[in-house]
């Protein structure tokens, strides 16, 4: 099916594929700071407010960049910042569609606490409030499903971060730097691809009628999390996700009372710049719990670099799920019961 083109044109009326196979271009996207001057305040910590993918993209800042950064730097997915937020704060509201209330609140709130604020979004309210009061801002392009502007976001957050001088002007160069080797990795999962030569569709059939559980370690958590919520939004099924050492400490012992059948499919998503002691979890946690779980399919990520590894299985994590979508007989695009709910929480 799969390698059906007619069937993927037909389940995939909104061409979720070609869109998925185009994020490479993201990475190298020309991004601009607008009202970019600051009054020089000694800035001491970041806090980055955004739910869903704008929160995924700091996830991977601070997976990626949290160790070279000599301030804390933390992601709020609520409706209040924490109460530390003060006047030496760079509190960055990001939110595609610029209206997910939870960031708008947290942004009137930043307001209220004379941090230095900014804003990422591709339009709607903090946009506007942004563009009005002068507030340092990146406008994203428009006209995507906001889980498919993680890179924008990604390239959007790390251009503030070097406008605050959070981080050296290199690290945008990092990201841009990914965008061909992202390319190339991409056009391995391109739907005319085979099957017998194609990771993400064999994957997905891997994956297919089962409730995926996505494990990741310290670096690789935000991926773990990208592909659960890939699956929710595109192939409209239930994951979940966790990240080790956490999982020893409690999930681990769940799996004992499972029968072997349960129609789980486990996953590992790995990374070569992990930290030993993790790799090592990995192991010895799939060797411990063989005969009392499915076994778990391991996803080594590729690339040269952290920023590469935890892009590519990002984007892997888009074709997989779109395929099981497919398989799924759904459109992966359209969320029509997020909207209904966003229009009956505001009756």
């Amino acid at each position: 099916m799969l390698d059906d083109s007619n069937v993927l044109k037909q389940r995939d009326p909104h061409g979720a594929l070609t869109v998925a196979a185009e994020q490479w271009k993201q990475a190298n996207y020309e991004i601009g700071v607008e009202d970019a001057a600051h009054d020089g305040r000694p800035l001491t910590k970041v806090v980055v407010a955004g739910m869903g993918g704008s929160a995924l993209a700091a996830g991977i800042v601070k997976s990626w960049l949290g160790g070279r950064m000599e301030v804390p730097f933390e992601i709020v997915r609520s409706y209040d910042l924490p109460g530390y937020v003060d006047s030496s704060t760079l509190v960055i509201a990001s939110s595609y569609s610029g209206n997910t209330e939870e960031t708008v609140n947290c942004l009137h709130e930043a307001r209220d606490t004379f941090s230095q604020v900014a804003v990422i979004a591709a339009g709607g309210h903090l946009l506007d409030v942004a563009k009005h009061q002068s507030i340092a801002h990146v406008a994203l392009p428009a006209d995507l499903q906001p889980r498919m502007a993680m890179i924008y976001n990604l390239r959007g957050l790390v251009a503030l971060l070097v406008n605050f001088g959070i981080v050296p002007i290199s690290t945008l160069d990092e990201v841009a730097y990914a965008s061909e080797w992202l390319r190339e990795a991409t056009e391995k999962w391109l739907p005319a691809v085979g099957t017998e030569r194609n990771q993400a569709k064999q994957l997905a059939l891997l994956a297919v009628g089962k409730t995926p559980v996505f494990y990741g370690g310290t670096l690789t958590a935000p991926v773990a999390y990208k592909w659960k919520i890939s699956w929710n939004e595109n192939a409209k099924n239930v994951a979940t996700w966790n990240e080790y050492p956490e999982v020893n400490h409690n999930e681990f012992i769940g799996w004992t009372s499972h029968p072997i059948e349960k129609p789980f499919a486990v996953f590992d998503i790995i990374s070569s710049f992990e930290h030993p002691r993790i790799l090592k979890r990995f192991e010895v946690s799939d060797r411990l719990l063989s005969g009392m779980r499915p076994k778990a399919t391991s996803v080594h990520l590729q690339g040269e670099t952290p920023l590469e590894q935890l892009l590519w299985g990002c984007v892997l994590a888009d074709f997989v799920s779109i395929y099981v979508a497919i398989l799924n007989n759904v459109d992966p695009v359209p969320v029509v019961l997020i909207e209904k709910f966003k229009k009956e929480l505001n009756d």
